[in-house]
């Protein structure tokens, strides 16, 4: 049986939260690794996919769909299930917050991250874009720990969204990174989004991707940098 989709993916990347998606689906995939550590993002070929260059790409049966909030919401639609129909009452909040993950915390975390990218490699620059996202990112980070205190059925309930594995790994990525001294994040100042993480470590989806991506045993709760079978998160 062929497989319905394939995951173009880096290990511990934006690709994580696809292939967690894929796996509490229940859906067919399989992966191809986009080694970062020979810049393979940027080859004509992945390119010829995803003209960005970012990871994840997803082929699907209508062709390559990127952009992470994008496929989890084209997987959402397809199959029916992990956020709320096109006509339920509450869409219209659950994409509000969907789309904050991907276009404002996970774009603060790339800054974070990332500086250099931005602001060259002046090392002052650099820690002074670190120190005023350090500033902004925990004030994202309330905002959703009062939204997993509302009782929605789309966020901190019982069976996932796409929205809670975008979440969790923002919050793994947190506080992994930077590596350079005490961390600006700590998942205690969160206790409902701490809730939220160790509930998605019980759920098998999560087993596997642990597995297929070096995670170790408490990937959101409790990380620890990823060591993969293969490939590089960087």
């Amino acid at each position: 049986m062929n497989p319905t989709y394939r995951l173009y993916y880096a290990p511990d990347n934006a690709s994580l939260i696809v292939r967690l998606v894929l796996e509490e689906m229940a859906l067919h995939y399989d992966t191809c690794l986009v080694d970062r550590s020979v810049g393979a993002q940027g080859s004509a070929a992945y390119l010829a996919l995803n003209p960005a260059g970012h990871i994840p790409t997803l082929i699907t049966p209508d062709g390559p769909v990127s952009e992470t909030a994008a496929i989890l919401l084209w997987l959402a639609d397809r199959h029916g299930q992990m956020a709320p129909s096109v006509n339920a009452p509450g869409r219209g909040v659950f994409l509000k917050w969907l789309f904050f993950a991907s276009n404002t915390l996970q774009v603060g975390l790339r800054l974070n991250f990332y500086p250099e990218k931005y602001v060259g490699a002046e090392a002052n620059h650099q820690a002074a874009l670190r120190a005023q996202m350090q500033t902004v990112l925990p004030t994202h980070l309330t905002l959703l720990e009062q939204l997993a205190n509302e009782g929605h059925d789309w966020f901190g309930s019982v069976e996932p969204s796409v929205l809670d594995y975008h979440i969790a790994c923002c919050l793994r990525w947190s506080a992994l990174y930077p590596d350079t001294g005490p961390g600006w994040f700590q998942l205690s100042d969160y206790p409902n989004l701490a809730a939220l993480a160790l509930q998605l470590e019980q759920r098998p989806a999560v087993a596997t991707a642990q597995l297929a991506e070096g995670l170790g045993p408490t990937p959101f709760t409790a990380p620890q940098l990823c060591t993969p079978p293969e490939g590089s998160a960087f």
